[in-house]
């Protein structure tokens, strides 16, 4: 057992906070920017919630985070409130957000200057494998750090990596993000032509889910697209948020994304429609417009 403060408690913190409680068995201290989102967080899992981040990371051995974005990220972190003011040492910052890896290095250097460690260690999996405890978390830092947080991670997670040195875990999700958006794209196109080719479209994915076509999307979303529902993952606002940080990083390296930038692009015209809320499977609704 761990005394571990988790900071953010959106559809993703909440579930995989309760987890480090439930069963993990950790002792856990929650802060939320709404108080009484963390005050529900206490009803359901017990465990106690603090009034600033500073306050919940006062005294503990490990500090999750899963915010919005950067900003969001050093507003929970740095300044007379922040979590690093309040953190000990030798203790373990675990940043669960998705977000740039310039902010993960700063953060990372202004932790070792502290006396404690900073993990970068964004997740993939969505809701669903937030509540599930099934997440996928890519990590960045140092070894020793990463292997006493490992176990703790493990309460939420199914894979657990370190890539390499800080910044390597939100280097990881932006190729996550940029491989989804890709295989999205596609299979939205693939249902949409089979349905104008007059196709029953339950046959076609049930035959070629069975060979190289195969995906995650297609398994989980090619009948909720079909339907037209997109009500069931992450948003087009949170997708258009990663690919702008992926756009910005291939800008620096040099990398060349022409098809990530094209889809972040089909996106925009999503939200344009109404559809900033709706999950990243409905591509399929600009092909299918009247």
């Amino acid at each position: 057992m761990a005394r571990v403060a988790f900071l953010g408690l959106g559809v993703m913190g909440f579930p995989m906070a309760g987890h480090l409680k439930a069963k993990g068995g950790h002792e856990v201290t929650v802060y939320n920017r709404t108080a009484a989102k963390a005050g529900k967080w206490v009803e359901q899992y017990g465990g106690r919630k603090a009034a600033t981040p500073r306050e919940a990371a006062s005294g503990q051995d490990f500090v999750m985070a899963c915010v919005g974005n950067d900003h969001d990220l050093r507003e929970v972190t740095l300044g007379a409130d922040g979590a690093f003011a309040g953190m000990k040492k030798g203790a373990t910052f675990v940043d669960h957000t998705t977000a740039s890896a310039e902010v993960a290095r700063e953060l990372y250097a202004e932790a070792q200057k502290r006396g404690f460690d900073f993990v970068d260690a964004p997740v993939s999996g969505g809701q669903a494998g937030a509540e599930n405890g099934a997440l996928t978390v890519m990590c960045g830092g140092d070894a020793q750090p990463y292997g006493r947080a490992e176990p703790v991670i493990a309460a939420y997670a199914r894979m657990c990596k370190l890539l390499g040195p800080s910044g390597s875990g939100q280097l990881t999700k932006m190729v996550n993000q940029i491989c989804i958006a890709g295989i999205v794209q596609g299979l939205a196109e693939g249902i949409h032509f089979a349905k104008k080719a007059g196709l029953n479209v339950d046959a076609v994915i049930e035959t070629i889910s069975k060979g190289a076509a195969q995906s995650w999307q297609m398994e989980n979303r090619y009948k909720t697209m079909n339907a037209g529902k997109f009500d069931f993952g992450f948003a087009v606002d949170w997708m258009r948020k990663d690919l702008s940080i992926c756009l910005g990083e291939a800008r620096r390296s040099g990398a060349h994304l022409p098809l990530t930038a094209l889809v972040d692009q089909f996106y925009s015209q999503v939200q344009t429609m109404g559809g900033r809320r709706w999950d990243t499977s409905s591509l399929i609704a600009l092909l299918e417009r009247k």
